[in-house]
């Protein structure tokens, strides 16, 4: 499940747990009103089978993204908690089905945006159990995009982020292949260096023999001299 994907689902899952959530809403109406909500009870126990598998996929994909390491940390424990966010949203929507949560009047705008002046009457948003001043008076459309806007800024922030490290990448990859280049250039100097190195040792052996011949035949020369000395000095008359 690609990044987008995941994103795609977790928007869909929350467009069925709202329309379960209207559902419940339409059901306890019709309870009320001595109508027969047979149907609506068998589309809602599907409808949260559904909702079960659904919240299961997304669990399992961010597991995998999560543990290839697809996505930041970050962006994972976001994700996490919305999945969270979503399991709680569940059990309360199985509670209100089953009845174990009763509806009651509500401190806020109903569940459905045009639904107030229609019945006369309101039902509390399920979802919002001890909701937080940021949501109250808000619709489930309202607070639907407000968490697209979360969502989309952390998207940008993301977003800029991988465009930063992208920028680093290329630096580090200029970086080495400037060292590669200077490392040719010193492997090339070291090669120039040995290769005088040995020439100079080479002309220093040459100029070492040629003085050793040079001081052989100094005392060769001198022999000579003495040799011819003797020679004269014997054949000279006394």
């Amino acid at each position: 499940m690609s990044q987008d994907a995941w994103l795609q689902n977790y928007d869909a899952t929350c467009r069925l747990a709202q329309e379960i959530a209207e559902n419940i809403h339409e059901r306890n109406r019709q309870q009320r009103t001595g109508g027969n909500p047979a149907k609506v009870n068998m589309t809602l126990r599907a409808s949260l089978q559904k909702l079960k598998q659904n919240i299961a996929q997304l669990k399992e994909g961010l597991l995998r993204a999560s543990s290839s390491r697809r996505i930041m940390q970050s962006e994972a424990d976001r994700r996490q908690n919305l999945i969270d966010d979503l399991l709680t949203r569940e059990k309360q929507l199985n509670a209100t089905f089953k009845g174990d949560i009763t509806e009651s009047e509500p401190s806020r705008s109903t569940l459905m945006a045009g639904g107030a002046g229609a019945s006369g009457g309101t039902s509390a948003n399920p979802w919002l159990i001890n909701e937080s001043d940021e949501t109250k008076g808000l619709t489930f459309g309202e607070i639907k995009q407000q968490q697209q806007r979360v969502i989309e800024a952390q998207d940008a922030g993301l977003d800029a982020l991988a465009a930063v490290i992208s920028r680093q990448k290329i630096m580090g990859q200029e970086i080495g292949n400037e060292l590669d280049e200077q490392n040719e250039i010193i492997d090339d100097l070291a090669h120039l260096v040995d290769t005088t190195d040995n020439r100079i040792r080479n002309e220093t052996r040459r100029v070492k023999l040629v003085e050793t011949k040079s001081a052989s035949c100094g005392m060769l020369v001198v022999i000579v001299l003495l040799l011819i000395a003797i020679i004269v000095i014997a054949a000279w008359p006394v």
